[in-house]
């Protein structure tokens, strides 16, 4: 009976315990007894006993570590308050002191005060024109020496020497009078790969500049004490005077262009620049302008001049014939007497058939590529105007992504489309006069033909 007590009491007490340590080992061993039993719980109770006092200890080590780093924040709070309150009464005591050392300074300065704000203000409207003068690139130094005087002039620590205001004076009269002179000076010009070089610049007054017989623009507000620099364009502006007369000129009056807005970046000259030239102009034609009119005029300039020499040709041997009494197979009008001669008792109907056969041979001769002239001088402006149409077409597309806030956008457009207009009217002007000069020259030797025809037929009949 005890046996099968003593086995269920074991079993609870052995799940209490595997509840409470989470020991699997424990599941896997028999507990024999009760003595076993009470042993295992006294060595659980042990085990939970130790870990809780080293957390306890643990966090009365951490209690006493924050409850020092609280003490050392409130000394700290205390020492920086007591600090504050220092400052504060020394900061008062200094602004009392400040204010009756401006009252001294003020008091001493007297009418000085108002003679600084006077060069304080011309050293500003100084400082502020050294960056769009071209005075400025042969003496660069000004702009730091003004920084400098008008710090001084608006500091309370500090005052402008004498010397320091005199110079003012004088930096202001040499830009003066620097304005109106041409003087030749080396400095760096920057070429139109970015190098800088050194090279002699001639600068005329303050609205021109030149080297080695090339135009400069000038470029402000960059360098040593905002100092702007020279340099040469891409381009040069053209229809403009020699700017190499100018550097090579000792004396006397010499023409020179200048840009009254060269200082402010040279607006003038880069219209000039930008303005396309006559290359320029047929590479806005397109494939209409370039290819197609420029081709056209190329086969009418050919054919006009073959023209013209075989007809200039053909009237000298006419001519020729005209003095000779013998009838020549190399001339049209020889070809036409030959058939007379070669005729004599023929009657006087016959005979003229003959000779009208005769002038219908040479014609086709005389009158060739004629036609093909006056085509190419109608097709041409036609061209033009299919090359301006389709322009238009381009620029109110550009007019529609783009809008028409922008007026240059337009008149490019419009211009580049008027470029086949002047590029077809070109070819068919001079086309339709030669022409009819060709025209008038080979009519002149087809009248001497029938001319002569008639004459023969005439001389016939009398006989």
């Amino acid at each position: 009976m005890r046996k099968m007590i003593f086995k269920p009491l074991a079993g609870v007490f052995a799940g209490v315990l595997l509840s409470l340590s989470g020991n699997v080992a424990f599941a896997q061993n028999e507990i024999q007894s009760l003595d076993q039993l009470l042993q295992m719980m006294k060595g659980s109770k042990i085990s939970e006993t130790k870990e809780h006092r080293e957390r306890e200890a643990e966090f009365q080590s951490k209690k006493n570590e924050r409850a020092s780093l609280l003490a050392k924040a409130k000394r700290i709070k205390a020492q920086e308050e007591a600090r504050s309150k220092a400052l504060e009464k020394k900061f008062a005591e200094q602004d009392l002191q400040l204010k009756a050392r401006r009252e001294q300074l003020d008091e001493r300065l007297g009418s000085l005060k108002e003679l600084f704000g006077h060069l304080s203000s011309a050293a500003g409207d100084f400082k502020s024109n050294i960056p769009n003068s071209l005075v400025s690139v042969q003496f660069p130094d000004r702009g730091d020496f003004t920084s400098d005087l008008i710090e001084k002039m608006n500091s309370e620590t500090k005052l402008p020497t004498i010397e320091e205001i005199e110079r003012l004076m004088f930096e202001i009269q040499r830009e003066t009078l620097e304005s109106g002179k041409v003087v030749k000076f080396t400095t760096d010009v920057r070429m139109p790969d970015g190098q800088a070089a050194k090279q002699e610049v001639v600068r005329v007054g303050n609205y021109g500049a030149v080297s080695n017989g090339e135009y400069l623009f000038f470029e402000s507000g960059e360098g040593a004490g905002n100092v702007g620099y020279l340099f040469v364009p891409e381009r040069q502006p053209p229809k403009l005077a020699d700017a190499g007369s100018v550097q090579s000129a000792t004396s006397g009056l010499t023409p020179f262009s200048i840009d009254p807005t060269l200082p402010l970046g040279g607006e003038i000259m880069k219209i000039l620049i930008d303005r396309p030239d006559l290359a320029k102009r047929f590479e806005q034609g397109g494939l209409v302008g370039k290819i197609i009119i420029i081709g056209l005029g190329g086969i009418g300039v050919l054919l006009i001049l073959w023209r013209l020499l075989a007809l200039l040709a053909v009237s000298g041997k006419v001519k020729a014939q005209l003095k000779s009494k013998k009838a020549r197979k190399n001339n049209p009008l020889g070809r036409v007497l030959k058939v007379a001669e070669d005729n004599p008792g023929i009657d006087g109907e016959s005979l003229e058939l003959k000779l009208e056969e005769a002038i219908l041979k040479e014609r086709p001769s005389i009158e060739s590529g004629l036609n093909l002239i006056k085509i190419i001088s109608m097709v041409a402006p036609l061209m033009g105007l299919l090359g301006t149409v389709v322009g238009m077409i381009q620029t109110f597309q550009a007019i529609t992504d783009f809008g028409a806030g922008d007026p240059k956008l337009m008149a490019g457009g419009i211009s580049a489309a008027l470029v086949t207009t002047v590029c077809g009217l070109i070819v068919a002007i001079p086309t339709v006069l030669m022409h009819t000069v060709l025209s008038g020259m080979a009519k002149k030797v087809v009248h001497v033909l029938e001319e002569q025809s008639a004459g023969i037929i005439a001389e016939k009949a009398e006989r």
